[in-house]
């Protein structure tokens, strides 16, 4: 009897926290609508610090602050959403008109095939969702041997076999993807300068050179870490040590 009382406990204290979220998104909303971003922004700050986040949470928190002409924290949770979601395209859109107003012009390096291939095909989709291509290409692969091994005329015997061949194939291809964006998630730090500007060194101390400075807005890659101070790479290769506090990690 005491264990039934305890799940009903907490499956009513699931539906009230749902219920809690969804009129905190709804209420956020509306806010939005009225033009009260920093309203809208404390509803949706709320959701994020009971633990419950979704792309279209940080797509909204990113609209909010865009509104307010607020360039770092705009970028901050599109960054966000786009990690959740890749394939968001309003998510994409928003970020390039927030990126505009951004004071740092660094250029791309050129990418090699390789890098090209892995940014358009194996980081489009997350870890997961390769995972699950590849589970469903393994039922289809078993699917088409079995078809194979019980056929009698060989026209289909022929079909059966060389299809299950691509599906195997394909199986093996998605588990080395996955494999590949699961470790580009875990191995790819990256920030957003938050400071309005900040002088990048050449160590990690506040006497050493300054080698250039950043705005807020700016993406970096986090490299390393000593102290109060991160070791940060830009797109086009500069690399250099700022103050851990100047920029927030995705």
């Amino acid at each position: 009897m005491k264990n039934i009382l305890i799940l009903f406990t907490l499956v009513f204290s699931a539906i009230g926290s749902a219920q809690s979220v969804d009129s905190l998104f709804v209420k956020g909303n509306d806010f939005y609508k009225q033009e009260k971003y920093s309203k809208a922004i404390e509803s949706y700050k709320k959701i994020e610090s009971s633990g419950v986040i979704s792309d279209d949470l940080y797509f909204n928190l990113g609209n909010s602050y865009y509104k307010m002409n607020e360039v770092a924290p705009s970028i901050y949770y599109y960054e966000k959403a786009l990690k959740l979601n890749p394939r968001n395209t309003d998510v994409k859109n928003n970020l390039g008109f927030a990126r505009r107003m951004t004071l740092d012009a660094i250029e791309v390096l050129p990418k090699t095939i390789f890098q090209k291939f892995s940014d358009t095909v194996i980081y489009k989709l997350a870890h997961d969702s390769w995972s699950w291509i590849a589970v469903m290409m393994s039922f289809i692969a078993a699917l088409l041997f079995f078809l194979y091994y019980f056929s009698y005329t060989p026209s289909k015997k022929f079909l059966y076999f060389n299809t299950s061949i691509i599906s195997t194939v394909l199986l093996i291809l998605s588990v080395i993807f996955a494999f590949q964006s699961y470790q580009h998630k875990v191995n790819t730090k990256s920030a957003i300068i938050f400071k309005q500007t900040t002088e990048i060194k050449n160590a990690p101390t506040l006497n050493s050179d300054t080698v250039f400075e950043l705005h807020e807005g700016t993406k970096v890659v986090v490299l390393d870490a000593i102290d109060d101070w991160k070791k940060i790479k830009l797109s086009d290769g500069k690399i250099g040590w700022i103050i851990a506090e100047d920029m927030k990690e995705l």
